[in-house]
């Protein structure tokens, strides 16, 4: 989820339900810190709590000084990632590679646990492919080196994200350690929580690709495991409302320039359902500025509310001029 769950996006999940949010994967090089973009990662300030940052790498002394520093910025939580699949990524012998390396794991798990004295957390797939499935081992040596809570990704590094998420394995680690196991992969509706909950036992929920263009899922979900009922879906004038302050958040995290352009994905991920939402896209994509992004959006709901409300008075068997 790097490059989504930003400052602005994490505000605003936690906003729509989110009982915690993780930072961007932040590179343990530090040769990499002094980017714009790694600055941006690195801000925790104005932070709801718990501040978990997830940062990620291969060695363990950079794993360590990279968990000592985020502390110092503000980090309430160090959160490994040994989950993602990027290939940028695991060609650096990071993320979901390390699964290969069980002694290396273990030596970051011990250098990081030990450089801090705030809780860390572990991200792991089941494995690196369906051949090497070893999460209960991985999760096994997590709580051995004083891992406070491990998020399992129900697929290997080398599905990706195809094919069915493997709950059953998910529920094997759950079994096989006393520490709190959080579910994640294909958790898209209320009724999936609650299935998943059930399957493998686990103490939460993690909500990916999922909250793309779609963060009330989080107080739908919640809704759902309270009361066994859904929860009404938002109308279109709250859309727009959580889409606007969405993008003005954007571009005052990000400056006009870069916020525009990071702007058009999460918009476009709004956009997929919505009625003539690729058309919209294709020219939202070519707008250069925030006021031409704002006014774009409210124009759009108000042709999709005037749209409705001559099909209304239609039904009624009342007719409107064109």
């Amino acid at each position: 989820m790097a490059g989504v769950t930003d400052s602005p996006f994490r505000k605003l999940c936690l906003k729509m339900g989110a009982g915690m949010a993780v930072s961007e994967m932040v590179t343990s090089n530090p040769k990499l810190w002094n980017t714009r973009k790694s600055r941006l990662r690195m801000d925790h300030s104005c932070e709801s709590e718990p501040r978990s940052v997830q940062i990620a790498g291969g060695d363990p002394e950079q794993m360590a000084e990279a968990a000592r520093l985020n502390q110092e910025f503000g980090a309430q939580i160090i959160d490994i990632n040994m989950g993602c699949p990027a290939k940028k990524v695991c060609n650096k012998a990071a993320g979901s590679a390390l699964l290969r390396d069980i002694e290396l794991v273990e030596s970051i798990l011990k250098a990081v646990t030990a450089a801090v004295d705030i809780p860390v957390t572990l991200k792991i797939r089941t494995g690196w492919d369906p051949d090497h499935r070893n999460g209960v081992a991985v999760a096994r040596l997590a709580e051995q080196c004083g891992i406070a809570a491990l998020a399992v990704h129900g697929r290997t590094r080398a599905c990706m994200y195809k094919g069915e998420a493997e709950y059953e394995t998910i529920a094997s680690i759950v079994e096989a350690v006393s520490i709190p196991v959080i579910a994640n992969g294909d958790i898209t509706s209320p009724e999936k929580a609650r299935h998943v909950l059930d399957a493998t036992g686990a103490s939460a929920l993690m909500i990916g690709r999922a909250a793309q263009g779609r963060p009330w899922i989080f107080r739908e979900i919640n809704h759902f495991l309270q009361h066994g009922e859904r929860l009404a879906a938002p109308d279109q004038n709250e859309v727009q409302a959580i889409l606007l302050g969405h993008l003005k958040a954007l571009h005052q995290f990000y400056g006009a320039f870069q916020g525009v352009r990071i702007a058009r994905k999460h918009v476009g991920w709004y956009m997929q359902d919505q009625p003539s939402g690729l058309e919209f896209r294709r020219h939202f994509n070519k707008l250069e500025s925030s006021e031409e992004q704002h006014t774009c959006i409210r124009e759009y709901f108000q042709r999709f509310s005037e749209s409705t409300f001559a099909k209304k008075l239609k039904g009624n068997g009342e007719d409107i001029a064109a």
